[in-house]
């Protein structure tokens, strides 16, 4: 086993507490990528791809953006070292021209893309990656996953000296992809306003309701746009967005309700149902007798009756968690424990826990689905003999009260999903496991010996590869699905809707490339428009 430079627990503080804790949930932010024809058409070169987008647009600042939308359109406009395929979460090369070269356990040298120059004409350069690198890491949404990297240097213009905190660290090349590359100097309102980068897309207009990019003339990398505009129709009503890509006035509609998947699909539309991490979770209160019993907890868990839920509240669009990551996606192991629905298996445990079921406090956020959930748990609960009630608010609403320290909860119903910026096991694991707000106070679990244990293990991992690296990681699993003091209920799926057949498309245009992903934005790098 290789050796580790520093402790689990000091790498893992979570620098700018609940705030950025909460940011995903407030923001709502696997398989192999493949190529679609668009029937018989052409190249429409000069085209315009149009979007409906789900998400509205918020903060489009790269060094602290947690917005689903901005996250996703920040992917063609600005690049980092390193991007990520959220096909496949594989990475490549962006302004790298190729993978880190290690001179030894902690310093890596990487050269940059002769010729890359941002859309302001101006040349990227390492000092421009460095300060990129500086101000996203003292961002305290970024700040956890970014620790095991101490820094970077500009060795010379074209060379970037990197340094980490871990010995052998198997995943720079995922963690050096969050960041995304701006020219040194650009202020923080210029950023959140109208970022400049050097991807194949630049930002040509933004408003509330509409979003254009348009290609970077001076971009020089292996995905240049092919069409003429990318354009964003932002509709968050379901029936809007169903409305715009049944008339054609959209090529491609994000978010997919249930009930209109096989309307959209017999319109000739190309349907992906992709399964991603974003989960419905359960978080137990720690601190407030009998939830600080690990038993009573796992008896919870058993009651919980999350194939009905699946059928009744998902419409068939989600999964049960067999393990802390989902099935089909890269590193999963199935859990030592495994959450199946039964009752009576239930009762057995909390009588083993020494628990008399009473009154019970659930909160949940106002997302449409937990809050079913909710009720759902609260009905599972009733047939053990417990009195719940419901507290529904606001994300905002919720976490303040629980981080006040005064809330007497007792669970917690809620959304989460992490994985629109990466879905290696490390950062899934550090969202909700790093030693941050989400453990010290919002579960109180912080203190536990098993808490200390998955700290250790979690640093261990990082520096490992192969074999080593995912016994380790299945032993996290087992602890987090053993103590289940905030774990999936289910994963859910994502649903996109394209035109990918010209001749079948209402306005005689399709998207060719294009194929949806399991989280929140949409990617059209390597897309273009095609007529029939």
């Amino acid at each position: 086993m290789k050796k580790l430079m520093n402790s689990a627990v000091s790498r893992r503080t979570f620098l700018g507490g609940a705030a950025a804790a909460s940011a995903l949930g407030l923001a709502a932010c696997g398989g192999e990528t493949t190529t679609t024809d668009g029937g018989d058409g052409t190249s429409a070169a000069g085209g315009t791809i149009s979007v409906g987008s789900a998400y509205a647009p918020s903060d489009y600042n790269p060094t602290s953006t947690s917005s689903a939308f901005c996250l996703g359109a920040n992917w063609h406009v600005l690049e980092g070292l390193y991007g990520t395929d959220p096909h496949d979460y594989s990475t490549f090369p962006e302004l790298a021209t190729g993978d880190p070269e290690q001179v030894d356990d902690t310093h890596f040298t990487i050269t940059l893309r002769e010729g890359a120059t941002f859309s302001n004409g101006n040349a990227v350069t390492a000092a421009d990656v460095v300060e990129s690198f500086d101000r996203t890491k003292a961002n305290a949404t970024y700040a956890a996953f970014l620790t095991p990297i101490d820094s970077l240097e500009a060795t010379d213009d074209a060379t970037i000296t990197v340094t980490t905190a871990i010995a052998n660290f198997s995943l720079l090349k995922e963690r050096l992809a969050l960041v995304r590359v701006f020219p040194a100097g650009t202020t923080d309102d210029e950023l959140a306003d109208t970022p400049v980068g050097s991807g194949p897309w630049m930002y040509d207009a933004i408003t509330d309701n509409t979003v254009d990019l348009v290609p970077n003339p001076n971009y020089n990398g292996s995905l240049a746009a092919e069409d003429s505009q990318l354009h964003y129709d932002i509709l968050t009503d379901a029936t809007a967005r169903m409305t715009a890509q049944q008339q054609g006035t959209t090529l491609v509609m994000e978010s997919v309700t249930a009930d209109a998947i096989d309307t959209i699909e017999s319109a000739g539309c190309k349907v992906d149902t992709v399964q991603g991490f974003g989960t419905r979770f359960i978080m137990f209160n720690t601190a407030k007798a009998p939830w600080d019993n690990v038993t009573a907890r796992q008896a919870i868990m058993y009651a919980i009756n999350t194939d009905q839920m699946i059928t009744n509240i998902f419409n068939g669009l989600a999964a049960t968690a067999s393990s802390y990551i989902p099935k089909d996606f890269p590193n999963y192991q199935e859990a030592s424990v495994v959450y199946t629905y039964d009752a009576e298996k239930a009762k057995s445990l909390l009588s083993e826990a020494g628990v008399t079921p009473g009154d019970l406090k659930i909160r949940c956020t106002d997302n449409t689905q937990a809050s079913a959930m909710a009720t759902q748990v609260q009905q599972d609960l009733a047939a053990l003999g417990f009195n719940a009630s419901i507290a529904e608010e606001t994300s905002a609403a919720t976490y303040a009260a629980i981080d006040g320290g005064s809330d007497d909860f007792d669970i917690l119903i809620a959304p989460g999903d992490p994985s629109c910026w990466g879905a290696d096991p490390d950062l899934l694991l550090n969202w909700w496991y790093g030693n941050n707000v989400w453990q010290q106070t919002r579960t109180g679990w912080g203190s536990s010996a098993e808490f200390a244990q998955l700290q250790e293990l979690m640093t261990t991992a990082l520096g490992q590869t192969g074999d080593e690296q995912q016994a380790t990681w299945k032993q996290c699993y087992d602890i987090i699905a053993e103590n289940c003091v905030l774990y999936p209920l289910v994963h859910v799926q994502t649903v996109t809707a394209s035109w990918a057949d010209a001749s079948t498309s209402p306005s005689g245009t399709a998207i060719d490339g294009f194929e949806g992903i399991g989280t929140t934005g949409m990617y059209f790098l390597g897309c273009k428009t095609v007529t029939a």
